[in-house]
């Protein structure tokens, strides 16, 4: 199945969230037998199922005239980011410096495979972790198998 790349529907579907107050942070496309189209959206304060729904029906008809698999049949989704999502894309890393983050790691480091700590760093090649007062581990992302926001069950 022939799709357009994510980065044309992301930049399409931004000029119908923008007037909305929400960010199109990343598009999926999943072929398969059921294939779909989900839009991850963000927004200042937290996305709401609302939000979704309206940016769903804001681009509902108009993506039809983009034609995203050239009038292939697919399912197309709205939805938030989610908390535990791993970190993907600079900006995921960059917008979290100095907030608490998890990080679940490759190898045991000083013994522990999964982290929590304040993201000092983040150059693309490494990230600096603060666990405590006295601990910061720098971190290659060769060894790092998934970086999240830290979730404060509390």
């Amino acid at each position: 199945m022939k799709v357009l790349s994510n980065e044309e529907i992301r930049a399409f579907c931004e000029k119908y969230a923008a007037p909305l107050g929400i960010a199109v942070k990343e598009v999926e496309f999943k072929k398969g037998k059921n294939p779909s189209l989900t839009v991850f959206i963000d927004k200042e304060g937290g996305v709401s199922l609302d939000d979704c729904e309206a940016l769903h029906n804001a681009i509902y008809d108009p993506i039809d005239e983009l034609d995203p698999t050239f009038g292939e049949p697919y399912t197309l989704n709205v939805s938030s980011l989610g908390a535990d999502r791993p970190f993907k894309t600079e900006n995921d890393f960059l917008s979290h410096i100095d907030k608490m983050v998890e990080v679940r790691l490759k190898n045991a480091v000083k013994g522990k495979k999964y982290l929590e700590g304040v993201l000092i760093k983040y150059d693309g090649k490494e990230i600096v972790v603060k666990t405590d007062e006295k601990t910061t581990l720098s971190l290659d992302l060769k060894t790092v198998q998934k970086v999240s926001e830290y979730i404060d069950f509390n």
